[in-house]
């Protein structure tokens, strides 16, 4: 069902925790089916991504995700970190079942989310970012709980 890979960064997950003081911080999810991640990034003066950390409340194939996706935007430059789609990380991941192809989809959002909240915290316009939607401080309200 899991690939190798999906099992070993579900068991293993690289990144996992909080950058005090991070870049930029993402936060994306959907709240009534449990799948939350937070994304956090830190951002050279140059736009490269030097550190990337998260911490995802879900699934074994939510966790995955977000490990993945903290290292496949490492090193990037903050144009290379768009390109990172949901794709990129079920691919990196060898598959995913098609029930949980929403997790890689999620893992792209944080990625944006953090992204967004770095560009807004320093008063600039990311080429191609737009405004996340599934931004759970956004959206979530009193009957979601």
């Amino acid at each position: 069902m899991y690939s190798e890979k999906v099992m070993d960064h579900f068991q293993n997950p690289r990144n996992v925790g909080e950058i005090e003081n991070a870049s930029g911080v993402g936060t994306v999810g959907n709240a009534k089916c449990g799948d939350i991640m937070r994304m956090f990034l830190d951002i050279d003066e140059n736009g490269v991504i030097t550190e990337a950390k998260f911490k995802t409340f879900g699934c074994g194939a939510a966790v995955a995700t977000s490990s993945m996706a903290t290292e496949l935007v490492k090193g990037r430059t903050i144009q290379e970190a768009l390109q990172v789609t949901n794709r990129a990380v079920m691919e990196a991941l060898d598959g995913l079942p098609p029930v949980k192809v929403h997790c890689s989809l999620l893992a792209e959002e944080a990625i944006h989310a953090a992204l967004w909240d770095y560009a807004e915290k320093n008063h600039i316009r990311i080429e191609g970012l737009e405004k996340p939607k599934s931004d759970i401080s956004e959206e979530a309200d009193e009957e979601d709980y």
